[in-house]
């Protein structure tokens, strides 16, 4: 039965490997030249220990530490397997699984990974960590993945600069508040020493993901419960579109085409749209907490001389009511429907409590997805997050689940188009409602 089921993920179509941040890892090649032969980095569990791999090599420290802190308390072991620099996990976890040598948790980066793994993974609904979370990863087989930190898409603003235009960010949830804003940065951006009021990039070739993903994930999901999926059910139905919503969106497209920096506007790269908002010459950004990093490391220099300020997000506002940020896990840990599973859920469940809490959050620097943790990771976008998180105004990531090529091949193009003047709103609008459906029919 195993070797028919493996066949058929063989058959399966799966996603990249999951990579960390980062070069290539000696943990990384011992594991894949180890998975061809069967075996673990370890060489396999211990007896009775648990087994995770891991796909954020960077934290492996940290999560060696957790594991030794759950070994002291309850005296069950926990080996740590920690893949990156350009592995192909799901490569690697298939080798695993037919070897005889699967993990006990393994992470898992969407629908298509878990996918590779129907039938197989233990339904985690009944966890008391799963009542503290609203990102945990569910389909029709139940909650599948543990979350373990939280990204966000929003408008990312600097504070200072809001600040010294007198401009609350808390008033920023419609869109001629958002608009009235853009005015008033506008007419004092010499004083400010500003460039330009937001800094947005449209350029296809490289940053197509940025538009044609994260931003037009707001179209799909912004103001919505994480559970509603209108639009992109609409989307996946033939590349249906709503006309008025996507109407609203792209008014505020052209808004954010209007106040963006123009010498940049169609040919930026993304290493310069995050170094100008980290050196202060963008009130706004249009991009995610993932820039934190980018800010205080290899921006530091200017982020300081910036002034290290204070930063935040408002949401992507672009119809009454659209007054959440979009967050998401960027992957989640499952657990394998083995011998040790009830081990496995017994770790997540602590993994999800104070101590490790802790741990992931001042030390790993994540940003807790779940509601009961106080910690706040030192990261100019966590406190938002947190914030946003805490008061239930967050929406999901259903851009996850559009189809493939989508943003690259087809809508990224006519962002730029639209940011160039080549059409106009209701061009914009026709024009991406014959590109999806162009897409979905192909």
């Amino acid at each position: 039965m195993k070797k028919r089921v493996f066949s058929i993920l063989l058959c399966m179509a799966m996603a990249a490997g999951l990579t960390a941040c980062g070069g290539g890892d000696t943990k990384s090649e011992s594991a894949k030249s180890e998975a061809a032969e069967g075996g673990s980095e370890s060489g396999g569990a211990a007896s009775g220990a648990i087994r995770l791999v891991n796909g954020k090599i960077e934290v492996d420290e940290q999560l060696k530490k957790l594991a030794k802190m759950y070994e002291e308390e309850t005296g069950v072991a926990v080996e740590i397997e920690s893949m990156g620099g350009g592995i192909d996990i799901q490569g690697t976890l298939k080798g695993y699984y037919q070897a005889d040598n699967m993990p006990d948790i393994f992470v898992n980066g969407g629908d298509t990974d878990f996918g590779n793994w129907k039938g197989l993974l233990v339904d985690m609904s009944d966890q008391a960590w799963a009542a503290d979370t609203d990102a945990a990863y569910v389909n029709d087989e139940g909650t599948l993945g543990f979350p373990y930190t939280t990204e966000a898409i929003g408008l990312a603003y600097n504070k200072s600069i809001l600040d010294a235009c007198d401009i609350d960010p808390a008033t920023l949830t419609t869109p001629d508040a958002i608009e009235k804003a853009f005015e008033t940065i506008d007419s004092k951006k010499d004083e400010l020493g500003v460039t330009a009021v937001v800094g947005y990039y449209t350029e296809p070739v490289n940053l197509y993901w940025s538009t044609g993903n994260h931003v037009f994930a707001n179209y799909i999901d912004a103001g919505l419960d994480r559970d509603d999926t209108t639009y992109i059910d609409m989307l996946n139905d033939g590349g249906q579109v709503d006309d008025a919503r996507l109407t609203e969106f792209a008014a505020f497209i052209g808004l954010l085409n209007k106040y963006a920096d123009q010498e940049l506007l169609v040919s930026g790269t993304y290493d310069q749209q995050i170094l100008n908002f980290s050196s202060g010459k963008y009130a706004f950004v249009t991009q995610g907490s993932w820039i934190g990093a980018t800010m205080t490391v290899d921006d530091a220099d200017a982020y300081a001389e910036a002034g290290n300020f204070e930063c935040g997000m408002v949401p992507y506002a672009f119809t009454e009511g659209a007054d959440t940020i979009l967050t998401n896990s960027p992957s989640w840990w499952a657990v394998y429907d083995g011998d040790n599973k009830a081990a496995a859920l017994e770790f997540l469940q602590w993994m999800s409590e104070d101590k490790a809490q802790q741990v992931l959050v001042e030390e790993a620097g994540f940003v807790s997805p779940f509601k009961s943790c106080t910690y706040v990771a030192n990261d100019p976008f966590a406190q938002t997050i947190s914030d946003y998180v805490a008061a239930g105004k967050t929406s999901g990531w259903h851009w996850l689940g559009m189809k493939e090529g989508l943003a690259q091949n087809y809508t990224g193009q006519v962002f730029c188009d639209y940011a160039q003047g080549k059409m106009d709103q209701t061009q914009f609008v026709d024009t991406l409602k014959q590109v999806i459906q162009s897409a979905y029919a192909g």
